[in-house]
């Protein structure tokens, strides 16, 4: 006896997937009519469909016994593998619209700003194990490069996907403040612009740039910003502001954590800017991907939680 799929692969080779669905549909219906009704054919349709299967399986499929149509042995024999084909085919090509959290088992990587994570990463990590109790995140810092790698499923930060095949979502809107120890000189007097300008200052930059929009919008107003230092990070920025008294201008978003011990407060920028934007961008290939976009549902409404809503 041959073993399950053999009949099948007689004619996998030969037969397309419409011919296989009109095969499956034969041998559950009995007849050329009741096929017809299911595939939303004519019957005569139906019936030249027949032909080309049994063209290519060699076999008469139906045979006629009185009245009623009835499979040949052939048929019989490839009915399950032929319905269970159909299935599987059908599961492959039919697009997946839900996912169901608590079974998925699944590393995302989030490629971040560190204040990000340091400011919503827990919350994102407590609210997906709380829903994916076997999902696993990693968090990358923000590269050099703007272009996303294959392997990054979500970035986040304050530039829009710039690229064709990136997408991305406007988290919100932040305005940038100024940090500085609550023993600085500046501290009890009001923040004028030259004052601000004065003063030592530190710049956050992964590409180790001393100067950022803050400094153009000074220029226009004659003024030239004394940047002491730039740094990767935030974390190293406020050992700045800390231990060497220097001023960093930061979202406001990030202040709120960096002023919670009182040894750092916060002042309002005396320059006009525009405000912040953050997005979330993904590649595209992942746009269809239920997964991913639990995965996004779920960094957008933490990440909003400490913005201001985009207007």
């Amino acid at each position: 006896m041959e073993p399950d799929g053999v009949h099948c692969c007689r004619f996998a080779g030969v037969l397309d997937f419409n011919l296989l669905r009109a095969l499956d549909a034969l041998l559950e219906e009995g007849s050329v009519t009741g096929a017809a009704q299911r595939l939303r054919l004519s019957p005569p349709a139906m019936s030249r469909t027949l032909t080309r299967i049994r063209q290519a399986t060699g076999d008469a499929i139906l045979v006629r016994t009185g009245r009623v149509m009835v499979p040949t042995p052939y048929a019989l024999a490839v009915r399950a593998d032929v319905h269970r084909l159909v299935h599987e085919v059908n599961g492959v090509l039919a697009p997946q619209q839900e996912v169901d959290p608590s079974t998925l088992d699944r590393t995302f990587t989030l490629r971040w700003h560190d204040a990000l994570t340091d400011l919503a990463g827990p919350e994102v990590l407590a609210a997906v194990r709380a829903q994916a109790p076997l999902v696993r995140l990693i968090f990358l810092a923000e590269s050099v490069s703007d272009e996303h790698g294959g392997h990054v499923d979500l970035a986040a930060g304050a530039d829009a996907a710039a690229l064709p095949d990136l997408r991305h979502a406007t988290v919100g809107e932040d305005q940038l403040v100024v940090l500085l120890r609550a023993d600085h000189p500046l501290a009890d007097q009001g923040l004028t612009t030259e004052a601000y300008a004065a003063a030592a200052h530190v710049t956050v930059s992964r590409r180790g740039l001393l100067s950022d929009p803050v400094d153009s919008a000074l220029a226009e107003a004659g003024l030239r910003r004394d940047v002491a230092a730039a740094v990767p990070t935030l974390a190293a920025a406020l050992r700045f502001v800390r231990d060497g008294g220097l001023l960093a201008t930061v979202p406001a978003a990030i202040a709120r954590r960096a002023t919670a011990d009182r040894e750092v407060i916060s002042r309002p920028l005396p320059v006009p800017t525009t405000s912040l934007r953050l997005y979330l961008s993904w590649h595209r290939r992942y746009d269809n991907d239920p997964a991913h976009r639990w995965l996004r549902d779920v960094c957008l409404g933490v990440l909003q939680t400490h913005q201001v809503a985009p207007e």
